[in-house]
């Protein structure tokens, strides 16, 4: 069953919540790439928002942590997934991807050799994975959340994080989702209940540096850019 077509919207530009001021840290953090897959990368319009601002700034991103040393980590959902893989998930989304090109990480995020691919089975990028104990291996406290679908995967998996005491970085203009009232909804209950709302310019600020430095979160406070 393919994802059906994605209306173009806005990236939300917030003010949103600020409950912590964490500093982004890059010996402590780890890049979550989540679900870009072209399965769910089909439904948009490349050349229009939010993926013609978002997929770029997450291949800055994800640059940025490679110059960095910072772990790199995909999740990928598998194709033709038994019926006792699916479960209920099926009831909602019905049988998902299908192996093959479906299943492909989209060309420009394609993972490199040394980085991390977890395979998904559920929202969060932590049910059924070994992710939480990969970040312990690489002794990571931290996560710099982007991809799809903002409202879920992306939310849910940075929620799980917050729950293993890791603290996410939940980028804003690193995401899409289905609806910009969605997207907005995901970013204001992060930062809320859960971690750092944060953008591209943000993490790439704190990453290009050596000494530590506290990622400036006026900006999101004050919806300026």
């Amino acid at each position: 069953m393919a994802i059906p077509s994605i209306d173009p919207y806005p990236i939300p530009r917030g003010p949103f919540p600020a409950r912590v001021d964490w500093a982004l840290e890059p010996r402590r953090t780890a890049l979550l790439i989540h679900d870009m897959q072209r399965y769910f990368i089909d439904a948009y319009q490349r050349d229009r928002e939010p993926m013609v601002t978002a997929l770029p700034n997450m291949v800055r991103i994800r640059e940025a942590c490679c110059r960095a040393g910072v772990p790199v980590v995909y999740t990928a959902q598998p194709g033709d997934q038994h019926p006792s893989r699916r479960g209920i998930l099926a009831d909602f989304w019905g049988g998902g991807l299908e192996s093959g090109r479906d299943e492909e990480i989209v060309d420009e995020l394609s993972p490199r050799e040394d980085d991390i691919t977890v395979t998904k089975w559920r929202y969060s990028g932590f049910q059924r994975t070994d992710l939480r104990q990969l970040l312990g291996h690489h002794g990571r406290d931290q996560l710099i959340v982007v991809g799809v679908y903002a409202h879920m995967g992306c939310m849910i998996s940075a929620t799980e994080a917050f729950m293993s005491d890791v603290a996410p970085f939940f980028v804003v203009d690193a995401m899409g989702d289905f609806t910009r009232d969605e997207h907005q909804m995901a970013a204001e209950y992060i930062g809320k209940r859960a971690g750092l709302v944060c953008t591209t310019a943000h993490v790439l600020n704190a990453l290009s540096v050596t000494d530590q430095l506290t990622v400036d979160t006026s900006t999101i406070r004050t919806g300026s850019h």
